[in-house]
């Protein structure tokens, strides 16, 4: 059955990709769904939604569930002959574009405002998409809408004990851009309507950087894997297809595979490395490097790891949005014979943890004691968070800081570097290559596989009413933070044995 009829999400999908939109149509079962940690993101960018229509207090929500689009346009119009200022989720339809707006406000001289409520920091070029189609169907139904605005978080507030929501958003007004844009969108809905228009035959649109712009497609595993049969590990690996348009150049060749890259392409130390590697299917190991490495390494040794959060809303007192806070930590504490002492802290949900983190850290960890961790970047961050926030341990947190060992150096640097590594250097790449027999550890653990599921499940235990759940979820957490830190150990213990 042909339907040309759009809704915004879909205008904004035509806009990135007319493929995309068909097969979003007619053909939904190649397209991979949201998962777990995608579908996190979508809840939280609800809650901001939500949040943000407190900014119009004494309006009224269409509902979403229990209504169709006929009845949410009905019970729209009967709120707005009620002379209602302030409507969310406001549904119309016009030239078979349906639009739900985020906030529509009516003001004093009976003109209208349109407010599309982002959880993002900024008002991007396709939010601003967004919107114009949005005033093109309300100026098509004769709306007189004055002002369009993109609502979105202010990064520079810094909450104090009661959430202050003027603080939190930001409007930017983004009137002029939309008014610019509306002279293309009919040409726009012609050309989505011409494609939609064949129910059967799929657009022929070669893959590119759309397909990871704006925003990663849910047709990449189509697109990419069964229709063109790009491996995992290809030219797009080693050019990074956003920022070097060699992958593409390569692509259009018919070089896809890394061992088909010709020996006289121009590349850089990093990007030689992994093709050598790859095309040989041999591993490179500098022992000399390596003992360096183990060298500059004082007993006993401290594995640590952070699990985070960063929400869009701050939660506690001097944070800011999407500003992360730790609320679990593992650590194996090596000593030089290879004994192991483990320490573990998991907050309680729902209360700041970072006061406790903070006191638990400076407990176990001593100062000027060696401490590791992969990729140290990101603790040595949040340590410096902390010590903003509890100045009376600065001292002794910024030693801590100071005396980190990244442990990600042998794999970033190439001093030990695998095929099967495929061009990563990160924890989990580096772990099945140097230590096979954990290849998959992290696979066998339950519910809880990578940081993502981390800050998604410690979300869902502060949820959780059923004390055996909350038990299970508890643990799982605990047992994925402390193999972070066991495959630390591992890691390190290989690397020695190397030299």
């Amino acid at each position: 059955m042909v339907n040309t009829n759009l809704s915004k999400s879909l205008y904004t999908k035509g806009l990135q990709c007319e493929k995309a939109l068909w097969l979003k149509k007619y053909n939904k079962d190649v397209l991979t769904p949201p998962d777990a940690t995608t579908m996190a993101r979508f809840k939280e960018g609800n809650v901001v939604g939500n949040l943000a229509c407190n900014l119009f207090p004494g309006g009224r929500e269409i509902p979403f569930k229990g209504t169709t689009f006929s009845q949410k346009i009905a019970l729209t119009q009967e709120w707005l002959n009620e002379g209602l200022n302030d409507i969310y989720e406001a549904t119309f339809e016009y030239n078979g574009v349906l639009v739900m707006v985020d906030i529509f406000h009516k003001k004093t001289d009976g003109s209208f405002e349109i407010y599309e409520v982002k959880s993002s920091t900024e008002a991007k070029d396709i939010f601003k998409h967004d919107a114009s189609i949005q005033y093109y169907v309300l100026n098509g139904l004769g709306y007189n809408v004055r002002d369009v605005y993109i609502t979105i978080i202010n990064t520079d507030y810094v909450r104090d004990d009661d959430l202050d929501i003027s603080q939190l958003f930001s409007h930017e007004r983004v009137t002029n851009k939309v008014l610019t844009l509306q002279a293309d969108i009919p040409d726009t809905l012609n050309k989505f309507k011409a494609v939609l228009i064949d129910g059967v035959n799929e657009p022929n649109i070669d893959i590119g950087k759309h397909c990871k712009k704006p925003y990663p497609c849910d047709a990449i595993n189509y697109c990419w894997r069964r229709q063109r049969g790009i491996p995992k590990y290809s030219v797009f690996n080693i050019f990074q297809m956003s920022a070097n348009p060699k992958s593409i150049q390569l692509y259009k060749e018919g070089i896809v595979a890394v061992e088909d890259i010709p020996d006289d392409i121009k590349l850089t130390n990093i990007q030689q490395n992994k093709v050598d590697v790859w095309k040989a299917q041999k591993g490179v190991i500098n022992k000399d490097a390596i003992k360096d490495f183990v060298d500059s390494i004082a007993y006993p040794v401290y594995h640590f790891d952070f699990e985070t959060l960063g929400p869009a809303i701050p939660e506690f007192k001097g944070m800011k949005p999407y500003g992360k806070y730790p609320f679990q930590y593992s650590l194996h504490i090596e000593q030089e014979d290879g004994s192991l002492e483990h320490k573990e802290y998991l907050a309680t949900p729902g209360q700041d943890p970072r006061e406790g983190i903070v006191k638990r850290m400076v407990k176990d960890i001593p100062k000027d004691a060696c401490v590791m961790a992969f990729n140290i970047s990101f603790e040595k961050s949040i340590i410096r968070t902390l010590v903003e926030n509890y100045s009376e341990h600065a001292e002794h947190l910024m030693n801590i800081h100071d005396n980190f060992i990244d442990l990600a150096i042998p794999f970033q640097k190439g001093y030990y570097w695998m095929p099967e590594m495929q061009g990563h250097y990160g924890l989990k790449y580096a772990l099945p290559a140097i230590v096979p027999e954990m290849k998959d550890a992290y696979h066998d653990l339950d519910g809880v596989h990578n940081g993502g599921d981390a800050m998604r499940v410690f979300v869902q235990l502060g949820e959780e009413t059923d004390t055996d759940e909350f038990a299970r979820i508890r643990t799982s957490l605990l047992e994925y933070c402390k193999l972070d830190t066991y495959a630390m150990v591992k890691i390190l213990e290989n690397l020695k044995k190397l030299i």
